[in-house]
């Protein structure tokens, strides 16, 4: 069994490189489950102790330590696409009527089938702040 100081060695290091590559917090729990299971063959622990160790030790940092990190890891991000648009203020270029079906709004150069939060009637050339999407219209809510 030997050879088990070189097959956790070996998982720690491809867990590793597997989280440089993807830099997504994937595999980093696999590489600690691996490096803890190393140690108990360091110490005598036998095959299925450090099989055990590997499996507990990873699950449980991946649920109790991932929350935090993705919390404080993935501070920076963006929100890109149709996401960047919540928050922005649009001008409406048709009444939005939900009763009625009828809504259309302008923002950033294109133009969104519209639909109110609150059931409200909003006139045309009023503006509104969008609040989310839903499908392929735009929620919003009169400035």
């Amino acid at each position: 069994m030997e050879y088990m100081l070189w097959v956790w060695l070996g998982a720690f290091l491809v867990f590793i490189a597997f989280e440089l590559i993807s830099l997504g917090l994937t595999t980093i729990w696999f590489a600690i489950g691996a490096l803890v299971a190393e140690v108990v063959y360091l110490c005598g622990g036998g095959l299925i102790l450090q099989l055990v160790v590997f499996f507990v030790v990873s699950i449980a940092v991946l649920l109790l330590v991932r929350p935090y990190a993705v919390k404080y890891f993935n501070t920076g991000t963006k929100k890109t696409n149709i996401e960047a648009l919540e928050g922005k203020t649009a001008k409406v270029v048709e009444t939005i009527d939900n009763i009625a079906s009828t809504g259309r709004v302008f923002v950033d150069g294109v133009e969104w089938a519209a639909k109110c939060e609150n059931d409200q009637i909003i006139e045309k050339d009023s503006l509104v702040t969008i609040k989310k999407i839903q499908g392929v219209k735009l929620i919003v809510e009169k400035k």
